[in-house]
């Protein structure tokens, strides 16, 4: 009987959604004001594996101060994976840390923690790794070394981690003007920098704040830095990607206006020689070549590079964050903020142009503008006239050079609807993105940032800045918000933040990052939990209760009685009552949902089409 209703169950996911449709649910409910991070159901299995500021790190001799620990930053943002192909462990994790302050022992600024990871073979869980560096520095986290190889670092936020080869960039996005903005450093001399990036760069001296606002590369197996890259631009990076070729790396940058640019090699591998470049294109027609070189070979160039990206007319972007790669295609984050300004104004009186993917959000939210000509809806833009209060996902199709919408956030509400009559789907200022493959299937990964909590970003009455973590099937053509699966959210307080899975599809690394200090404990601190067996939620399942696969239409509910996870037959509209008719726990359009915060007893679901079942809650 097993047998057939899983050959059963097979048919039914491939004609339900194409192939590779979830065989369970994985989505979790939103939770507005969780204090601690909102787990997926089984047989996803979730770790904590690394608190800042409980955790401690090796350390390098420092300032004049002997090697030894600390506790680790706070703040974690990236998180880039590197395989390790010489021996059963997976890899080295490298997380990110935002915040800038002094520390005698880690080093002023920002900074980077690295660990190595491997899998427990019984139960596939992650294992911490006990490593010996070649410094001498043991145990089982690490402080990558900026002070003595590149300078300080400051404002890690998103990185890269090569698709080829996992090599690490970290991103220093927060653009500094001057040294005032980094007055937490003890040293605010002028930086001499020692690089091997051919042109005017090595031996050039300039003000301590210029030496910020790079991609920096690090070496995780030795918890040290290696280059600023110099030649890619001083920009507020956010993210990149280096795309399979190993010579063409895509750079995003945090501002209004941002810029997409791009870095190709010489030689594969080698990132000290090559051409940099800046998206330009201002049409609705695939262009001829939508790149401008800017000369990389000259340090005032570099350190001035948004002035360059202008005066060459380059194409602006409303913060461009996180950048990835699939299929030959480029995805990237465009966050949105809530006013334009004169930003793009100014930008367009520099030189500046804007791209045409504008046209489709302006016109969804301002009827006045759905019959106007494209060229008046970009001047609508330029001029500040647009809100982009929720952001998008971008595509770039490297063979017709064109930028377009791959998804738009939403839905907008031009007022925040009560929580009842919220969506079950929304997606907020996209910000963390990543594609994750299980079983040679991809899966987009996003990360909420959201700017604000007005326009229906959050119910009404909600004040937290809720975030949570998504999951898309890339075979969707055209996706909408409605496609999203809803797979984590982090607790009150926090980004989430991250999203980097292991080459082998089984585990997703989360950071939680900057939470509100009254969460439980670890849940009060930045930190990077797992998320793994994701080969088995999206590929097979070990038990299936007949029930799925019954053919009778009546609606049924299992297991009942239940501890956590609460499965349904249909996707359902509902509420759960208590004895005294109490309404305890709305949700939308889910087929479970974790049931484990309710008191043991009896209760009632009511479907929004008037079907009530009996539930009992054990514990």
């Amino acid at each position: 009987m097993k047998k057939r209703y899983l050959m059963m169950l097979f048919a039914l996911a491939f004609s339900l959604n194409g192939y590779g449709q979830y065989f369970f649910d994985v989505s979790v409910d939103t939770a507005w004001t969780p204090n601690t991070v909102v787990l997926p159901p089984s047989p996803l299995k979730f770790q904590v594996l690394f608190v800042g500021g409980t955790d401690k790190v090796q350390t390098t001799a420092t300032y004049g101060n002997e090697p030894g620990e600390a506790l680790a930053k706070q703040w974690h943002d990236f998180i880039g994976f590197t395989p390790d192909n010489d021996s059963d462990d997976l890899g080295w994790v490298s997380v990110n840390h935002e915040r800038i302050n002094a520390n005698d022992s880690i080093g002023d600024g920002g900074g980077m923690t690295v660990f190595k990871v491997a899998r427990d073979p019984s139960t596939d869980e992650i294992v911490i790794v006990e490593q010996t560096l070649e410094d001498g520095r043991s145990g089982k986290y690490f402080n990558v070394d900026f002070v003595n190889t590149v300078g300080e670092t400051g404002m890690n936020c998103g990185g890269i981690t090569s698709v080829v080869d996992g090599r690490i960039w970290t991103a220093e996005e927060w653009f500094r003007r001057n040294n005032e903005s980094i007055s937490s450093l003890r040293n605010l001399d002028p930086f001499t920098i020692r690089t091997d990036i051919p042109g005017d760069f090595n031996g050039s001296t300039i003000e301590k704040y210029e030496n910020f606002n790079y991609m920096v590369e690090i070496d995780p197996r030795k918890a040290k830095a290696i280059r600023k890259q110099y030649n890619w631009g001083r920009q507020p990076f956010e993210g990149g990607t280096v795309m399979p070729d190993n010579k063409t790396v895509y750079l995003g940058a945090d501002a209004t206006p941002g810029f997409f640019s791009k870095f190709v090699a010489e030689t594969p591998g080698d990132f000290t020689k090559g051409k940099l470049f800046v998206y330009k294109h201002d049409a609705l027609t695939a262009p001829t070549d939508p790149w401008v070189e800017i000369d990389n070979s000259m340090l005032a160039n570099m350190l001035n590079f948004s002035q360059e990206a202008l005066q060459a007319g380059g194409t602006m972007f409303n913060r461009l964050e996180w950048v990835t790669n699939n299929d030959g295609k480029v995805y990237m984050t465009e966050t949105g903020r809530d006013g334009l300004g004169t930003r793009f104004e100014n930008g367009v009186i520099a030189g500046g142009v804007l791209d045409y993917h504008w046209l489709e959000p302006v016109r969804a939210r301002h009827p006045q503008m759905v019959d106007k000509p494209d060229d008046q809806v970009i001047e609508f833009v330029k001029r500040g006239g647009f809100n982009d209060y929720y952001g998008r996902v971008l595509e770039f199709d490297p063979a017709t050079g064109l930028v377009t919408t791959y998804l738009e956030g939403g839905p907008f509400f031009a007022e925040s609807p009560e929580f009842t009559q919220y969506p079950e789907k929304h997606l907020s200022n996209p910000d963390g993105l990543n594609v994750m493959v299980i079983d040679g299937k991809s899966f987009m990964v996003i990360c909420e940032d959201l700017n604000g909590t007005s326009n229906g970003r959050v119910p009404a009455g909600i004040s937290n800045r809720s975030c949570e973590l998504y999951l898309l099937d890339m075979t969707i053509e055209n996706p909408t918000v409605d496609d999203l699966t809803r797979i984590s959210v982090t607790p009150v307080g926090a980004e989430v933040t991250g999203a980097q899975a292991t080459p082998d599809g089984k585990t997703l690394f989360v950071n939680s990052q900057h939470p509100s200090t009254n969460n439980p404990f670890p849940y009060n601190n930045s930190l990077t939990y797992a998320i793994t067996g994701w080969d088995i939620a999206v590929s097979a399942i070990d038990d299936i209760e007949e029930v799925v696969l019954d053919t009778d239409s009546q609606f049924k509910v299992w297991p009942n009685p239940v501890a956590r996870e609460l499965k349904f037959s249909k996707i359902l509209d509902a509420a759960i009552y208590n004895q005294a008719g109490q309404r305890i726990k709305v949700f939308r359009g889910q087929k479970s949902i974790d049931v484990s915060d309710l008191t043991p007893g009896l209760y009632f679901l009511n479907t929004s089409e008037g079907e009530i079942q009996r539930l009992i809650i054990e514990q």
